[in-house]
């Protein structure tokens, strides 16, 4: 993969971004200390080297009545040469199921699950969690408290 080099100005731009998404363009502009053009140029050339992927709002879950959290580690039977995928592809149609994420070692796959209250994930877990292919062990938790949640980067 190549990478983009960027200048203090981008970082600037960057910085403001992170700061106030929600900003309208002249203003991250005039913040960054450059000219609309200029900031508009230097967005397009961050778009183009995929720094900049697109702006998306955040779904606030708990607002929707999702008090639990949990995150499901698994193990999986790697004598099937489909494990991952079989696994990866049937835990992409639990609802509930909002992040997937692959590693290398002990833990193969990690799930982060929702749900409304302990019943509601009980049911999850037991009709559409221990259902999925290939697991050879799960490890839950629970999550009591998010300290740091940041998307932001250091610039």
């Amino acid at each position: 993969m190549k990478f983009m080099q960027i200048d203090d100005t981008d970082r600037r731009i960057l910085r403001q971004l992170q700061a106030a998404p929600d900003a309208l363009p002249r203003d991250l502009a005039e913040r960054a200390g450059v000219t609309p053009a200029t900031f508009t140029r230097r967005m397009e050339k961050m778009r183009e080297a995929r720094i900049l992927r697109g702006a998306r709002e955040d779904i606030h879950w708990p607002a929707l009545g999702y008090a639990v959290e949990v995150s499901l580690r698994f193990s999986l039977d790697k004598t099937d040469p489909r494990a991952f995928d079989d696994f990866i592809a049937a835990a992409r149609l639990v609802p509930e199921v909002i992040g997937i994420q692959t590693f290398l070692g002990r833990v193969d796959v990690r799930l982060l699950v929702i749900a409304r209250d302990m019943g509601h994930y009980q049911s999850v877990y037991r009709e559409r969690i221990l259902t999925l292919p290939h697991i050879s062990d799960i490890e839950a938790l629970v999550n009591v408290a998010t300290i740091k949640s940041e998307t932001s980067v250091p610039l």
